[in-house]
């Protein structure tokens, strides 16, 4: 399936998303940044991926955290997933943390995150005064056990 993309003028030299792997489910998306940047333990920021898109309704983009940076190093995204609408046409970019106990440089180039895209449903609510039984019922966190 095709979907529109805008690699923008500062960004010529970073690849766009892409799949590593014939299986990969996301695909890596890459710090299109001047400086390299230092994220200090706890330490958010946002991090510019150097493209637009487009995509059609019905779609989203998921942005998720790398498992190798977490485990190596504790970055990942305090929203994750994060969520690309189909209407926004801005330069995408990833909020990055680092959770680990060691500054962590991103530099130009650094695969940083995956996207994955999805199909999604709008869907319109019903007021009731009463819901359905289920077997269930509000039983919440824990409820089915370790």
């Amino acid at each position: 399936m095709d979907f529109l993309i805008q690699q923008l003028d500062h960004a010529k030299d970073i690849p766009l998303p892409a799949y590593e792997t014939a299986g990969a489910a996301g695909m890596d998306l890459r710090a299109c940044i001047a400086e390299p940047i230092t994220l200090k333990p706890m330490e958010r920021k946002a991090i510019p991926l150097g493209f637009k898109m487009a995509l059609p309704p019905g779609f989203e983009a998921q942005i998720r955290p790398r498992s190798g940076l977490g485990l190596k190093h504790g970055i990942s995204m305090p929203n994750a997933p994060g969520t690309i609408d189909a209407d926004y046409r801005g330069e995408v970019s990833v909020l990055l943390i680092n959770l680990g106990g060691r500054d962590f440089t991103i530099n130009r180039g650094d695969r940083i995150a995956q996207m994955i895209i999805a199909r999604v449903e709008q869907v319109h609510f019903t007021p009731v005064t009463i819901l359905p039984n289920s077997q269930r019922g509000d039983r919440g966190f824990g409820s089915t056990g370790i």
